[in-house]
């Protein structure tokens, strides 16, 4: 099942995922959808010194919004924000110094953000990591995991009363096309058992946004949840985590605007939230989250047990926190 789960998704990859599917895919786009002013709206973006995150920031500060930077690199955070203020002359945006992988300092950091900010219009979960080794932060959560998932619930959650109160909330995961090679593991969701194949890992981790996206949105019908494919991109974490992929695909591989243009679409335009919440999208229209006869489906179950296990885990950071 495993083999033949990578070789449709890899077939289907070549299809869609490159620059040519971005190209095709965008025939059918509506120009206007994107011709929006966002000035009185508040963004935050993670991982937005680089890569998709950075594209992200910048289109999000021409249209006049005001950006939150959520960055691990305090130089490449200062160096990505001038930048950014130089081409869209918007100051309007500020930088914050976490550590996704820190799971502490990531309640730490949302709680007193939703002290110091009146309002936060959109949550972009863009920040993830690729780890081949296992490696464990000072709570003693595996790396991916503590980044990809428990980052993003802490920071998802701890935000939604601040979301709640805001006008036209959103929240975007920025996922992966990899998790649909990937069931959902209720009973293993640090990857603790087995091989450590940080590559199938982080594929997993991303199936976990996908499930958390889908039962946010069922809990909180005030805010448009979303979780997003951006197709195979030309990022330093794809030629840092991938080197042989980012090499074979080369050419093949779509720009880092190309890559943020559906979070842009979900984070911005009207349309988006015509759409129901939680679903997964892939160039401006949502897809299924399974592949076809792969048996990645999970259970009623075993979704409450993954859920269970995270919120337990959750909550024994946070009080050493709070």
């Amino acid at each position: 099942m495993s083999l033949y789960r990578n070789v449709i998704w890899f077939l289907k990859g070549i299809h869609e995922y490159t620059r040519t599917g971005y190209e095709e895919a965008s025939k059918h786009f509506v120009a206007k959808d994107l011709d929006v002013s966002v000035v009185g709206r508040t963004f935050m973006v993670t991982g937005a010194n680089s890569g998709i995150g950075k594209a992200t920031a910048m289109a999000i500060a021409k249209k006049g919004g005001m950006v939150h930077m959520v960055c691990r690199n305090k130089d490449k955070a200062e160096d990505a924000r001038t930048e950014i203020v130089r081409e869209s002359g918007n100051t309007e945006v500020y930088i914050h110094i976490v550590d996704m992988s820190e799971t502490q300092k990531v309640w730490e950091f949302a709680e007193a953000f939703k002290k110091q900010h009146p309002s936060l219009n959109v949550l972009i979960n863009n920040a993830g990591c690729m780890v081949h080794k296992r490696e464990v932060n000072a709570e003693g959560l595996e790396k991916n995991f503590a980044t990809n998932t428990m980052g993003v619930y802490i920071l998802t959650q701890s935000l939604i009363p601040l979301l709640q109160n805001s006008r036209d909330p959103r929240v975007i995961a920025v996922s992966s096309g990899g998790m649909l090679v990937q069931k959902l593991r209720d009973g293993d969701v640090q990857s603790k058992k087995g091989y450590f194949d940080g590559t199938m890992i982080y594929a997993q981790n991303k199936r976990q946004q996908v499930v958390l996206t889908e039962q946010w949105a069922k809990a909180n019908p005030l805010i448009h949840f979303s979780v997003m494919h951006p197709g195979w991109v030309n990022t330093p974490a794809v030629s840092t985590s991938l080197p042989q992929f980012h090499q074979m695909m080369g050419e093949r591989l779509r720009t880092v605007e190309q890559g943020a243009d559906t979070v842009l679409w979900l984070a911005m335009s009207r349309v988006a939230v015509r759409t129901p919440s939680g679903q997964f999208f892939q160039d401006r229209e949502p897809v299924p989250a399974h592949l076809p006869l792969a048996w990645t489906h999970s259970s009623t179950e075993e979704i409450q047990n993954f859920m269970t296990k995270l919120e337990t885990l959750a909550k024994a950071t946070q009080c050493l926190v709070v």
